[in-house]
């Protein structure tokens, strides 16, 4: 038999029982220190806000698109009501057509003429 040593969960601090590599006792110690870890980052609430208003940008683009994920075209104005900051964007790419789009993320948008935009996910490489 070989000598079990003894695990502790990180959040708690209770002696663990069961797999090898177990960390916590449960769902909400494991939820606990995660949150306790990102709390402690030193994002100041400048850096969060803008990741916050990227995120959604990034959520907006994802719905437009569903879960087909063909681009679609859409007006500008629904893309604002709809919470869509156009100041906030992670990167651009330029096509050899000279064509810019700009990203949130994975999702990204060229604009088109009369104020639309065409949305599309970029592809995984």
């Amino acid at each position: 038999m070989h000598a079990t040593e003894n695990r502790n969960c990180l959040a708690c601090g209770k002696q663990l029982k069961g797999r090898s590599d177990k960390k916590f006792c449960d769902d909400y110690c494991r939820n606990q220190f995660n949150n306790q870890l990102k709390a402690k980052t030193n994002y100041s609430p400048y850096v969060r806000n803008i990741n916050n208003v990227l995120m959604k940008n990034r959520r907006v683009l994802e719905s437009i698109l569903g879960e087909s994920g063909k681009s679609t075209r859409i007006h500008r104005e629904r893309l604002l009501e709809m919470g869509f900051h156009f100041k906030y964007l992670t990167h651009t790419t330029t096509t050899r057509s000279g064509k810019t789009y700009s990203y949130c993320y994975d999702y990204g948008y060229l604009p088109l003429p009369n104020d639309s935009y065409l949305v599309v996910r970029k592809k995984e490489d």
